[in-house]
């Protein structure tokens, strides 16, 4: 059904909307967590780089979706009223701070991270104001939405430990407090939409494990395995990027999940039908 007074899923959003959200936030997630690794050298250019390149990317994919590609530029005509707008200037002003940033300018790697979290949370606002998607419209969905961006900017810090070598025990506890907050928030955001939009709630049942037990559970085991000494020595990058993989891919399947999938529209109710020769 496209129409009707039962709710349906919008069509207007489709992967390449969730590709904004999903490669977005897990480059401004990494930026956030390289800043907080405190990285240098040759490890924090790669690193920022991969950042602004999946934002890049996620950008890429909202351009696919535009009608008329040529008039993008018109995205930033609405800064007092649109979230849309705030997340293009905000990726705008992230671009050179992360270069800058990378090329070891002082100051600017906090002013790139800060600039990246400010990114995330125009998206989460931007789903917010879509006031017809009951699953969207809820408060807690810009947390959710900053919350699975640092998890999953996380996740791909440590998917890329193999090439930098950097996994520390503190780095991973942090990775491990980020993916127990996702969880955490995402607890109570399902608390919300099974009364809400409780058709949404069954459309994300399969994200809702895959958070659980891929995203949560599997590399909280793994961080606590390298904590306790059990996986150490030559096992710990393994561990780390087994973590951050799954970190960052159940953030994934959540995103693509709410943007695709749980996005049924309100639908609409016709209380006073008319009848032919009243005035009701």
């Amino acid at each position: 059904m496209s129409y009707g007074p039962n709710p349906w899923v919008q069509a207007h959003w489709d992967w390449r909307a969730a590709g904004n959200f999903i490669c977005g936030g897990a480059g401004g997630g990494l930026i956030v967590f390289t800043a907080i690794a405190g990285v240098d050298g040759r490890a924090r250019v790669g690193l920022l780089l991969a950042g602004l390149a999946l934002v890049g990317l996620g950008l890429f994919c909202v351009w696919l979706e535009t009608g008329r590609p040529l008039r993008a530029p018109r995205v930033f005509a609405n800064l007092r009223t649109s979230w849309m707008t705030r997340e293009a200037f905000a990726a705008t002003l992230l671009f050179p701070a992360g270069l800058a940033a990378a090329a070891a300018v002082p100051g600017l790697l906090w002013v790139a991270a800060a600039l990246a979290l400010t990114f995330m949370y125009c998206q989460g606002r931007m789903l917010q104001a879509a006031r017809g998607i009951p699953a969207w419209r809820g408060p807690l969905v810009p947390p959710l939405i900053v919350a699975s961006g640092l998890a999953d900017g996380g996740g791909v810090f440590f998917l890329m430990a193999p090439w930098h070598g950097i996994a520390t025990t503190s780095l991973l506890v942090v990775l491990g407090a980020l993916v127990l907050a996702r969880f955490v928030v995402w607890l109570a955001y399902r608390k919300h939409i099974a009364v809400a939009a409780a058709r949404a709630r069954a459309a994300m049942a399969g994200a809702d494990r895959w958070l659980l037990i891929t995203g949560t559970l599997l590399p909280l085991a793994l961080v606590v395995a390298v904590g306790t000494g059990v996986a150490s020595g030559a096992a710990v990058v393994p561990c780390a990027t087994i973590a951050g993989l799954a970190a960052a891919m159940a953030g994934a399947a959540l995103k693509y999940a709410l943007v695709t999938r749980a996005a049924f529209n309100q639908g609409f109710a016709l209380r006073h039908l008319p009848v032919r020769g009243t005035r009701s």
